[in-house]
């Protein structure tokens, strides 16, 4: 009986690839089994782990859950709190024990703490089985944004964007010369002169495209040592 993996590791593929034909291979995360063959259900990486195939996601939106690190935008206040835009299809409530440690009387202006399109980074700390969000304010880094911009970068590819230890996004602070927050969903805050703004999305987009290819880290640091900002 034939055992034979027909892909490699790393490499991309589409549903409904063939990916591996044989019982002596086992179909994990992404794939299928039919019949002697392994498939491919989604567009993914693939990841060859012993005899497990599996595929990581390439594409999807973000979905909230408990202990990330996200950036959102108000879009209402009301008198229990504010409700935030959190870059998937579910919004989440910041209440107001969880906004912030200073003391709000009742029938006090949250606007003056909050307003309808202020950008926050908040810390997700509970999604429900009827995919309700909570966030909260109350923790280190967590805080209103001012100036900069933002950019919307794939989910999948954040771990790479912040690397082992937040060793490659502490390597662009430093030669762009910007402040910037990763947030799990998505989202990217960059605040820095104009020149340094613009080396640090273009960068950004670049370990974007490129995540799933080896030899990242000394490509960027490559790419950085050519660029020089003021």
């Amino acid at each position: 009986m034939t055992n034979e993996v027909l892909v490699k590791d790393k490499d991309i593929v589409v549903p409904g690839e063939l990916l591996a034909e044989g019982m002596g291979n086992l179909p994990g995360q992404g794939t299928y089994r039919d019949g002697e063959k392994i498939l491919a259900a989604r567009l993914g990486l693939v990841q060859v782990d012993g005899r497990t195939i599996k595929l990581k996601q390439l594409a999807g939106r973000y979905l909230p859950k408990t202990g990330d690190t996200i950036i959102c935008k108000v879009f209402e206040v009301n008198f229990s709190g504010w409700r935030v835009e959190t870059n998937s299809a579910y919004p989440a409530m910041l209440s107001l024990k969880d906004a912030t440690s200073s003391f709000i009387q009742r029938g006090a202006d949250l606007t003056q703490f909050y307003d309808i399109g202020d950008n926050v980074v908040c810390q997700v700390t509970n999604v429900t089985s009827q995919n309700l969000v909570d966030v909260s304010m109350k923790g280190p880094g967590l805080r209103k944004l001012a100036g900069g911009r933002i950019i919307e970068v794939n989910t999948n590819k954040v771990p790479r964007i912040i690397g082992k230890q937040g060793s490659m996004i502490q390597m662009i602070k430093e030669a762009t010369k910007c402040n910037i927050t990763v947030g799990q969903n998505g989202l990217v805050w960059i605040d820095g002169d104009i020149d340094g703004e613009i080396v640090a999305v273009d960068v950004i987009k670049k370990i974007e495209e490129e995540a799933h290819q080896s030899g990242l880290t000394d490509r960027i640091k490559e790419y950085l040592s050519k660029v020089k900002v003021k």
